[in-house]
């Protein structure tokens, strides 16, 4: 009694208390009372006394509904039947409300169900138990026809801590007894007020997949309920729900599963073709006509492979889904789009003409059927452009509805791709260019004119870029020539200059780019003069056009120059952000590479010289006024340097570059290591100059490798070993510079080690342990010979081994990817002879490795991190074979059997013998995600578990 007055006093404290830090401590109190064992009782106290105000039985039944679906297992066996009794009766009790606490009283009981076999509730399971209470107790109905309603639903509810077996055998438990539901809900509908409730029973029903044939549902009592309610005036959402179902279950099994189902298709059709005229029938509540959009829409998408055939009757469901295409409201045009997607995949995909036998057959089947919906996909470009207009008042939408208004030209954009891969994008650019003409007739030249129309065509025209050959000749020279006449309004420049951008291959292609060339320069600097969007828009579309027409450009040198320079030092007069400049650093550098070697050296230098200038006023400055200076005024420099450094592939001039910025960089490094902004921004560059160099960079690589090995002990920047890891990935293989790099390794290693301990260091360090251990894989491929063999091998597997377990995804990630590479040796042709090295040092630690992936499998780390788990436990077992079973045996035999049955702990050692064995890696998934799911189903196994298996136990000796 004193815990039930204090779960009161707690919810009252929730609900009502006036100081946020007293509602916060109760909301704490109550979410740690419901993980008690006196839970139970409580809640079931509480929703049996009369006196319960709302908030307690709401509460109340959550707690009992989650304990039920977590915690059954701290219950005794004994405990079900006054469980269930005890949830019957909250049942009665609430069968007329509150509607939230008996939904979640339902679920409780569906999740017992899940729990408790069939047989534990007498002959027939849950579902005759259910029928015989609904026979004994008729007032209570309602109740009753809820929970068979929510039944089928927990089927695929993880939340339930059952085990794999026990939802499997569930499934098939209900599967079993679907006759006995239909004709439960049959009797049901012979009640006027239930006939609702009984159609959404029958919808969750459906869903199980239950594998009735269409020619008993076809004149199906339940069917034939929800297919009259289609045509009464008062539309049920229970019975579109139905229909709806009807027709996913119909196409199940794609085409081959069609024919059984025929007598049910031929049904369901015509039915909901009858309410095609009520799509435009203004009298209609909009929820009506959304509901029906949406069983044409399911139609499209179920019947798909029918429909493509071009059968008469099918054209009449594509005629009827361009009709909602063509909705005003974009909420229900847009149920269409993915119709058209998957049409336009079986239309064009070679699989989907598999079955007409030889290449003459399958190409004369595919030109008859593009012939029919050619036509058809014409009508969907035209009824959809119209969708992407920027709205009158778009300049007072809120965020959110401009980001919403966003996503609808992405859809829209990506319904123009579907037609232009059905149509060709010659003829959908020719249907564009169209409304593109009429946009631009009725626009004037002024800022003020109605540039909105000219702009929506345009996006499309963008859209459908990468479709529209680069030999097109009749229509891209009239758009291109009907830019620089559109209005410099600010979002349709923009636009422009996107578009510009995207057709920047056929401007290359094209024998009158040339003269077009001159032209377009002059929209895109518009484009940086006149706002920050359309700047952006200019700078990415020269970026475009530098990379696809370089060859052509190389004779505009001195105006991109001239462009670049302004565009560099900030010229006041365009709106260039620093971020969209390195667009047109990565421009003028592609268009560098096109230079013969002396004329690019020289280019390079112009390149550096407004790059280099003002980071050399710092420098010169001295150390204090460098160490004091914000991180963007030096970054904004140096990550021009490598756009530079990326772009310009010209291996001998970007090394001098180097070679002269050198003392420069290096005065950066000893001046500002502590800080990582910029170190991470200089060593990006000094990655970008090593990748284009190469063997070019000379004396540079060996004083750039000594400057981070000395700084790394100081001050542990991460960039520092992702610097090495791209050396390491140059210079690896060259003997020249194996004392280098054998220095290199064994430094940053060996130091790195000394940091992360513990897994409370890897966790205070991700970024330390995600370089190190992907530098350790590429030392792996690229120089085995000098990191294998090395003092630091074994002391980085028992690093590996501390970290595993480390919560930050690519730190873990990069630890399991490392030791998969180890164990994963013997693949690799280079690496043969450092299999005895490794075995030496693996083996003894084999147990201990296997064990903490084990409990990284099983609740240590998140469930989504399953995947590269797997791979390194079955790399681990393939390269020792006998040896890893043995140790999984180990392993899983410290899991007591209240976790993990025997059973289950033997389809997981069959697995890990199957792998041993050189068994497909992916037959052997399920077993491990079924022990993963068994020890993670709950908070209690999971800690059981844990516990067993220590994950967190090693630690590494620090050395001083």
């Amino acid at each position: 009694m004193e815990l039930q007055n204090t779960v009161k006093e707690a919810l009252n404290a929730l609900y009502h208390h006036p100081d946020d830090a007293f509602r916060m401590q109760a909301d704490r109190w109550l979410q740690d009372f419901q993980r008690t064992l006196d839970a139970w009782q409580v809640a079931d106290n509480l929703l049996h006394e009369p006196t319960s105000n709302l908030e307690t039985l709401i509460f109340c039944s959550q707690t009992l509904r989650s304990k039920v679906q977590r915690d059954f297992e701290e219950l005794p066996s004994e405990a079900f039947k006054p469980l269930r009794d005890s949830l019957n009766n909250l049942l009665r009790k609430f069968h007329k409300g509150p509607p939230k606490v008996r939904t979640q009283i339902s679920i409780a009981v569906a999740a017992l169900a899940v729990h408790v076999p069939a047989d534990d509730w007498g002959e027939g399971g849950i579902v005759n138990w259910l029928r015989n209470e609904m026979n004994s107790h008729p007032e209570y109905v309602p109740g009753f026809l809820e929970l068979l309603t929510v039944l089928p639903e927990e089927v695929y509810n993880y939340k339930i801590a059952a085990r794999p077996d026990r939802r499997r055998q569930f499934e098939k438990e209900l599967t079993s007894q679907m006759e006995v539901t239909l004709s439960i809900l049959t009797a049901c509908l012979s009640i006027d007020e239930l006939k609702e409730q009984v159609l959404e029973a029958f919808a969750s029903w459906l869903r199980l997949k239950h594998g009735i044939p269409g020619t008993v549902l076809a004149s199906h009592p339940l069917v034939l309920t929800a297919l009259a309610s289609l045509n009464s005036e008062l539309l049920s959402e229970a019975s579109v729900n139905v229909i709806s179902e009807l027709i996913h279950y119909s196409a199940a099994g794609s085409s081959s599963g069609l024919p059984v189902h025929m007598p049910l298709i031929q049904v369901i059709v015509p039915q909901v073709m009858n309410l095609k005229a009520q799509l435009r029938d203004s009298s209609k509540d909009e929820e009506d006509v959304k509901a029906i959009a949406r069983l044409f829409a399911d139609m499209g998408d179920s019947y798909v492979e029918l429909i493509a055939a071009g059968s008469d009757e099918s054209m009449l469901i594509v005629h009827a889904l361009l009709e909602v295409t063509s909705h005003p409201e974009y909420d229900i045009a847009s149920m269409t789009f993915n119709f058209w997607h998957s049409l336009q995949l079986n239309l064009t995909k070679r699989d989907a003409y598999i079955s007409f036998g030889n290449d003459a057959s399958i190409e004369a089947e595919r030109k008859r059927r593009l012939q029919i919906f050619c036509p058809v996909y014409e009508s969907l470009v035209s009824l959809v452009s119209f969708r992407v207009q920027y709205p009158n008042d778009y300049q007072d939408l809120s965020y959110e509805d401009l980001k919403e208004f966003k996503q609808t030209r992405y859809a829209v954009a990506d319904v123009l791709i579907d037609a232009a891969l059905v149509l060709g994008g010659d003829m959908t650019l020719k249907i564009l260019y169209v409304r593109l003409v009429e946009a631009v007739t009725s626009c004037g030249n002024s800022e003020q004119s109605e540039w909105r129309p000219a702009e929506a065509a345009l996006f499309c025209i963008r859209a459908i870029s990468d479709y529209v050959s680069v030999g097109e000749t009749e229509i891209m020279p009239q758009v291109m020539g009907l830019l620089p006449k559109l209005p410099q309004q600010a979002q349709l420049l923009q636009t422009v200059c996107y578009t510009v951008g995207a057709y920047s291959k056929w401007l290359d292609a094209s024998s009158s780019g040339q003269s077009i060339l001159p032209s377009v320069i002059d929209i895109l600097m518009s484009g940086m003069g006149t706002s920050e969007d359309s700047a952006a828009a200019a700078a990415l579309a020269f970026r475009h056009i530098c990379a696809d027409c370089r060859r052509k450009l190389c004779g505009f040198l001195d105006g991109l120059f001239h462009i670049y320079n302004m565009t560099v030092n900030g010229e006041s007069s365009l709106k260039v952000t620093a971020e969209d400049s390195l667009h047109l650093v990565e421009a003028l550098s592609m268009v560098i590479t096109e230079l013969v070697p002396d004329q690019a050296k020289r280019a390079l230098e112009a390149l550096c010289v407004p790059v280099v200038a003002p980071l050399q006023e710092i420098v010169n400055q001295g150390p204090e006024v460098l160490n004091k200076k914000p991180s963007n005024e030096l970054t904004v420099h140096i990550d021009r340097f490598a756009y530079i450094f990326r772009y310009v592939n010209h291996p001998e001039a970007v090394a001098d570059a180097i070679q002269r910025l050198w003392p420069i960089f290096k005065a950066i490094f000893d001046i500002r290591a502590w800080d990582m902004r910029t170190m991470e921004s200089l060593c990006r560059a000094c990655k970008y100059a090593v990748r284009t160099s190469g063997r070019f960079m000379g004396i540079t690589i060996g004083a750039m490798l000594e400057e981070i090995q000395a700084l790394y002990k100081q001050h542990h920047q991460p960039c520092f070993l992702y610097l090495s890891s791209e050396v390491i990935k140059i210079f690896g293989s060259d003997p020249s510079c194996a004392s280098y790099l054998q220095s290199l390794i064994e430094a940053l290693f060996m130091h790195t080690t000394r940091l992360l301990t513990n897994i409370q260091e890897f966790t205070a360090r991700p970024d330390i342990a995600d370089d190190c251990f992907l530098l350790a894989s590429r030392c792996i491929r690229y120089c085995p010979q000098l990191f294998i063999p090395s003092s630091v091998f074994p002391a980085l597997i028992d690093c590996a081994m501390v970290g595993i377990t480390v919560q930050h995804r690519e730190a873990s990630n990069s630890i399991l990817t490392f030791l998969a590479d180890v164990f994963d040796l013997a693949n690799s042709s280079k690496s043969e002879q450092y299999i005895s090295r490794r075995d030496a040092i693996v083996i003894p630690r084999g147990h201990v490795i296997l064990r903490i992936l084990v409990a990284a499998l099983t609740g240590a780390l998140p469930s989504s991190r399953l995947e590269p788990v797997t791979y390194t436990l079955l790399a681990l077992t393939r390269a020792y074979r006998v040896q890893a079973l043995e140790w999984a045996k180990e392993s899983v035999s410290l899991i007591p059997s209240t976790a993990v049955t025997e059973k289950e702990r033997s389809r997981f050692l069959k697995a890990i013998s199957d792998a041993a064995s050189g068994c497909d890696i992916n037959a052997l998934a399920v077993p491990i995600e079924e022990l993963s799911d068994v020890c993670r189903r709950n908070r209690n196994v999971q800690e059981i578990v844990q516990g067993a298996l220590r994950p967190l136990e090693l630690n590494l000796l620090a050395v001083s």
